[in-house]
């Protein structure tokens, strides 16, 4: 098994497949990875009758990125897969993103920074609510660039037709428009990921389409730069104690380059130590880039003296971070609210690698259905709104025009990620 492209040296990417729940998510990846020779048909053959027998015919493709026995039986997608895949330029990880609540939980606390979406949206349903939650999720948890999956062309009612193809073109490029993304970079690939077409193979049954397929728009992703020239912001995942060496936090680098023999400052706990040694799959390195996952032992302080959920940045240029008795503006984007919520709603905030219980203090301006308003009452599902927030204890944040990449948070209550956003403004007494 394995396609002609493979090679683990290729420049690595995570692409997640998003959109509304039975719009074909797990058909469209099972589908890739047949046509692009990483599964072979009799693995495909043996889920089918499996779910033949189940009287889910035709969910075999699904039976490839699950595998949990429950689920199959009740047919549908829940399971995080982490699949793998090559293209010509590229060596790809998927991450499925089933449930949106996990999603964006993975997509904050960095497991699954995805460079590039896929949205999936079928023809025969055009827009529905998550797959607006799911664009606006996105761009809130920045994701550069995005595919749209136009699926299901090829159901009763649409038929391969063209003007189908452009309605929902025209409907899902406003609401990426309203979510803040430059739709003339954004390929619709007219799919049927159920039979194949434009998913790997280029159709006939599209005369009329002269794009790429889905796998082309896949490999035409274009490398993220790695932000090595800001400044450096390490967010700490884990500190060890370690006989012999001492203490060694561990994290992955988002921004700038970390050095041996630099000192690094380390905040909320606003403790500077020296970089003595830096490690990396086990290796002694000088220095590490972003994206790398390091250890390194600092010089003179106790494993006690940091905790998960610091951030690490030299001292020239330190992390910033919110005392329990400051504030910072928020856009949040509302998911999953069981009831309105108002001021003074507390729930955790996971930001990088840090869970802090954040209040919100003031509801500034929320939109809802593209209408605003100013200092609302309350907010409920749906809703986008711009909000003071003030944490429990020390946090840091950093804001989105810095560092974006460590001003998004997820925010979850009772088990479940509720909201999402990004941290706009950061107000220091």
């Amino acid at each position: 098994m394995g396609s002609q492209w493979e090679d683990k040296k290729k420049p690595h990417l995570n692409i997640v497949f998003v959109g509304h729940v039975d719009h074909g998510k797990s058909t469209t990846v099972g589908r890739l990875l047949l046509d692009s020779g990483h599964i072979e048909q009799h693995v495909i053959d043996k889920f089918e009758q499996e779910a033949a027998e189940r009287g889910k015919a035709g969910f075999g493709f699904a039976y490839v990125m699950d595998g949990l026995k429950e689920e199959r039986e009740r047919g549908i997608t829940i399971d995080v897969a982490h699949k793998e895949f090559y293209t010509p330029n590229y060596y790809f990880t998927v991450i499925d993103a089933p449930g949106h609540r996990d999603f964006v939980k993975n997509m904050i606390t960095g497991t699954s920074q995805a460079d590039a979406a896929v949205l999936n949206v079928a023809a025969n349903d055009g827009v529905n609510a998550q797959t607006k939650e799911h664009a606006f999720l996105a761009r809130v948890l920045g994701v550069q660039q995005l595919i749209v999956n136009v699926n299901k062309m090829d159901i009763s009612g649409v038929d391969w037709s063209q003007d189908k193809y452009n309605s929902v073109v025209a409907e899902v490029t406003n609401l990426l428009k309203m979510a803040g993304f430059n739709t003339d970079e954004i390929p619709f690939v007219p799919c049927s990921a159920f039979d194949g077409d434009n998913v790997f193979n280029k159709s006939d049954k599209s005369p009329w389409y002269n794009g790429p397929t889905l796998f082309e728009a896949i490999d035409a992703i274009q490398m993220p730069p790695k932000p090595t020239e800001m400044p450096l912001r390490l967010p700490i995942q884990d500190v060890y104690k370690i006989s012999g060496i001492g203490t060694v936090p561990v994290g992955k680098i988002e921004t700038g380059v970390l050095h041996a023999g630099k000192t690094v400052t380390f905040n909320p706990s606003q403790q500077s130590a020296e970089v003595k040694s830096i490690e990396m799959h086990h290796t002694m390195v000088e220095k590490a880039e972003p994206g790398d996952n390091v250890g390194f032992n600092v010089r003179g302080l106790s494993a006690d003296d940091i905790r998960r959920g610091d951030v690490a940045g030299y001292t020239d240029n330190p992390p910033m971070f919110v005392r329990h008795d400051e504030t910072f503006v928020g856009q949040i984007q509302l998911m999953d609210i069981p009831k309105a919520i108002g001021v003074n709603y507390t729930p955790v905030f996971h930001a990088h690698t840090s869970q802090v219980a954040v209040r919100f203090v003031e509801l500034l301006e929320k939109t809802t259905k593209g209408v605003k308003e100013a200092n609302p009452a309350f907010l409920k599902t749906g809703d986008a709104c711009l909000v003071r927030f003030g944490p429990t204890k020390p946090m840091a944040i950093e804001q989105m025009d810095t560092f974006p990449q460590l001003a998004r948070f997820a925010i979850r209550d009772m088990g479940k990620t509720v909201a999402a956003g990004v941290c706009m403004k950061i107000e220091k007494k």
